[in-house]
């Protein structure tokens, strides 16, 4: 998938966004030259926010509602204006498809075709609409609606960009579009999930450390359990931006509903400072900070070191004991535990 069509449909994986929330509608087009098993040569998506509401495929040809909360309030009409457009689609898409194979002089093997459009609103009340095409996960088209042009992102596309210009009544009724019909929509669908897509979960942070090459230390910041998905992850060095490299996966789903995030990064130890994790997120009423103890992360090990030692030493203390008694029948340690309160075995018992 093309960098700018993944960062539309899933949002900005880096961990920025903590203040001004995004509500989005997005339709995703997938078209491919080689269909197979699970993998439609047209799946038509639909999605508020993080949620997928309906969901069209060449295989099944009809539209599904993928959420209670659409089935239950969308009208008959919603339903059936999205048929609608889901087949005029396959049709454009099948003629489209051979064109694009001739126009790179690439007939043969896999092909892919992906498109997005949608709107999003911002906090604030700001709007904004897109159009963007790919094929084979290159950007390709993407519509200006200001100037209702296109532009082209390569010498390929600018065969095809020429041709779209001059559709002036096309290009005004994807204007009217992005600008009039796409945010009706978002609102409504936002009133129908509220209790989902409104909501707000705070976040959870933890923060570990492990022993990391030529003697660094990895800090890590586990931050879990949060809704909506933006948010902020930093990690301070006496209470400023660290200036060491950090390093995440990006924001993922947990499986329930929310979302986590892992922010890491190393440091030399033997550097005096004091390391905390700052967090933002609007469920937040201020920024969440943790901050890394070094001492209670050698607890373990101490604890570990002591322990092996006086295991040693009862070992150790039990040999000798055997070998100072050898006329006594059985097993001598438990002699000694049942006859010798005061002898070493009952202090290893204790421990025990």
């Amino acid at each position: 998938m093309a960098l700018a069509l993944r960062l539309l449909l899933l949002g900005a994986v880096a961990l920025q966004g903590g203040h001004s929330r995004l509500h989005s509608w997005r339709i995703f087009h997938t078209v491919v030259s080689q269909p197979g098993p699970g993998l439609p040569w047209h799946r038509y998506v639909g999605y508020v926010d993080d949620q997928v509401i309906f969901e069209y495929s060449s295989e099944k040809q009809r539209v599904e509602p993928r959420t209670a909360w659409m089935t239950q309030n969308e009208v008959r009409v919603f339903w059936d204006h999205q048929i609608f457009w889901a087949r005029r689609w396959e049709a454009w898409f099948r003629a489209s498809l051979n064109t694009l194979r001739e126009l790179y002089n690439r007939t043969e093997g896999f092909h892919i075709i992906q498109m997005i459009l949608g709107c999003d609103l911002q906090e604030d009340n700001t709007i904004q609409g897109f159009y963007r095409d790919s094929y084979n996960e290159q950007d390709f088209l993407t519509f200006d609606k200001e100037t209702m042009t296109w532009v082209a992102a390569d010498i390929g596309a600018q065969i095809t960009k020429r041709r779209w210009d001059a559709e002036v009544f096309d290009n005004q009724r994807w204007k009217h579009y992005l600008e009039e019909e796409c945010m009706p929509w978002l609102r409504s669908s936002l009133e129908y999930g509220k209790e989902t897509l409104q909501r707000k979960v705070c976040p959870t942070a933890r923060v570990s450390d492990r022993l990391s090459h030529d003697g660094l230390t990895t800090l890590s910041c586990k931050v879990s359990g949060f809704y909506p998905r933006d948010i902020t992850v930093t990690w301070l060095k006496n209470g400023e931006s660290s200036e060491q490299e950090t390093y995440s996966e990006g924001i993922l789903p947990s499986g329930d509903g929310t979302y986590q995030t892992w922010v890491t990064m190393e440091i030399d130890p033997k550097i005096k400072a004091h390391y905390s994790c700052h967090v933002e997120h609007e469920s937040l009423l201020e920024p969440l900070s943790v901050s890394w103890e070094p001492n209670n992360s050698l607890i373990p090990v101490v604890a570990g070191v002591i322990t092996a030692v006086v295991l040693i030493s009862v070992i150790i203390g039990v040999v000798v004991w055997k070998k100072r008694c050898p006329g006594r029948n059985g097993d001598g340690y438990a002699v000694a535990q049942a006859n010798d309160q005061g002898s070493s075995g009952s202090d290893v018992s204790a421990r025990a």
